[in-house]
């Protein structure tokens, strides 16, 4: 039997792509500020600067980023790992074609809402 010369295409799914290579092996962002789950991106609308060429993944990203999204639904709707998509939002920022806003972070101290949630607790 011969070996299928086929095994980088997935029928259903299209070609197969390790997330290592879309990111050329790298794990971290670039500029190594954390990026969150749950931090709002948006494009900017430049164009791209001269000697960047976004690849297929990078303008997935841009299209989606129109509007407002957070990184957790980016990484969703590109069925890409979260990882990965935080890798590839930093090079778009630091290309200054995405703006990343940070989720407030710190602890919530709304004792309303913790009250809700207790009564809810003790409803069950």
């Amino acid at each position: 039997m011969t070996a299928r010369r086929d095994s980088w295409l997935d029928r259903d799914a299209g070609p197969v792509v390790r997330p290592y290579f879309v990111t050329k092996g790298r794990t971290l962002p670039s500029d190594r500020t954390p990026i969150g789950l749950i931090d709002v991106v948006t494009a900017t609308g430049a164009p791209a600067p001269d000697g960047f060429r976004p690849g297929p993944e990078h303008r997935q990203i841009l299209s989606r980023c129109r509007r407002p999204v957070t990184v957790v639904d980016l990484a969703s709707d590109l069925d890409l790992p979260p990882g990965v998509v935080r890798v590839l939002l930093s090079d778009l920022s630091e290309h200054g074609l995405l703006r990343i806003l940070p989720a407030r972070r710190g602890p919530v101290t709304d004792l309303r809402l913790l009250r809700n949630v207790l009564d809810g607790l003790h409803a069950l």
